[in-house]
């Protein structure tokens, strides 16, 4: 039997390409060894907490048996931290999944979803799988005072469809950097119907040092005002520096995470990142220290680059967006050479520029040391 089994994809699926993650890392850690500077990923250099190796440790004489399909114990610890109820938060294996979930479960061919230019590239992946229709708004100009290629909240505001279903915005926002104060995200959602599902990617939310920005999650604690279309998620792939065990979360109102969890795979966090996921929340002085240097390491990097005459745009991450003025590959080859692997960034529209992860001091000397 022939036939090219391809042309059997559904419609929505046909007009997606399979994720790339750019360089193969497993094959360059084995040709470089300790030599590799990994800045491309935006981990976290400073390493999880110890409490997260005791906690693997005592969990794997039960690894022959299925995790909590609830993720029961980390929800209460969440839901204790966060101030919500247990039932307002959904377990994702990392936030990629569960911003697809979204997608999937919001919108459809019918509808249409709203996401900034420079956004985080999943939401562009979820609106196409959902088979939706695309509203990709013009990012804020890179000469903007306060945040150069950030969202431009008014343009998405103004934007919105009656078939809107769905609105993603990050903030922070990855690859840019760029953030929103919470009077700015208060003015936003005040400004946007009922009928539009708001989600607020928080991938970075930890390494915030800016006053007056905080969390969306604000908005969902017990005793608030209800704002049951919105849903804000978040990950311990980055600041928890749990990136190898992929654990996200979402929370929202009770009635959205309902409908989140009548897609969710069973089991989707496994037993070891659940518990993983629960010391590292426990470790609040790691977290701290973690965001702390971050800060610190961030403006220092920052501080060098600029000496050197690249543009380097303001970030509340562990990553900063670099303009080199001419195409980065040529930058980025010239790294690799040296075996540092940093993030270009043509596929989002931005080929003069490259994201490069805040790591240790030693390894921002090695990134110093090869642009030389």
């Amino acid at each position: 039997m022939n036939g090219d089994v391809a042309r059997l994809a559904n419609t929505a699926l046909s007009k997606l390409r399979a994720y790339d993650p750019g360089h193969d890392l497993p094959a360059l850690r084995e040709q470089y060894g300790e030599r590799l500077v990994e800045l491309g990923s935006n981990e976290t250099s400073l390493g999880a907490s110890p409490r997260v190796a005791q906690a693997i440790a005592a969990a794997l004489p039960e690894i022959y048996r299925y995790p909590d399909p609830k993720g029961g114990a980390l929800k209460r610890a969440l839901a204790a931290q966060l101030d919500v109820d247990p039932v307002q938060i959904a377990l994702g294996n990392g936030s990629h999944e569960l911003l697809m979930l979204i997608a999937q479960c919001f919108a459809d061919a019918k509808t249409s979803v709203v996401y900034s230019q420079y956004g985080f590239a999943v939401f562009a992946i979820g609106t196409a799988a959902a088979g939706a229709q695309a509203i990709c708004v013009p990012a804020l100009p890179a000469d903007h005072v306060d945040a150069p290629l950030g969202h431009d909240l008014d343009a998405m505001a103004a934007a919105v469809r009656p078939d809107t279903r769905l609105l993603y915005v990050a903030n922070p926002n990855n690859p840019t950097g760029t953030w929103f104060d919470d009077a700015a995200l208060d003015r936003f959602l005040a400004g946007l119907p009922a009928h539009v599902v708001v989600v607020v990617d928080e991938a970075y939310a930890e390494y915030v040092t800016e006053p007056g920005t905080s969390s969306a999650v604000r908005l969902l604690r017990r005793g608030c005002a209800r704002h049951d279309n919105l849903i804000v998620t978040r990950t311990f792939s980055k600041a928890y520096a749990l990136a190898g065990l992929r654990v996200g979360y979402a929370v929202g109102s009770a009635d959205a995470i309902a409908v989140i969890e009548r897609l969710r795979e069973s089991f989707n966090v496994n037993s070891l990142a659940l518990v993983a996921a629960e010391a590292a929340l426990a470790d609040t002085a790691h977290a701290r220290r973690i965001r702390d240097e971050t800060a610190s390491e961030r403006e220092w990097l920052a501080a060098r680059l600029r000496a050197r005459g690249l543009r380097v745009f303001p970030s509340q991450t562990n990553f900063l967006l670099v303009d080199f003025a001419r195409d980065a590959r040529e930058v980025e080859a010239q790294l690799f050479s040296h075996a540092v692997v940093v993030r270009p960034m043509a596929g989002y529209g931005l080929p003069t520029c490259l994201r490069i992860s805040v790591g240790t001091r030693g390894e921002s000397e090695r990134l110093l040391e090869a642009l030389a």
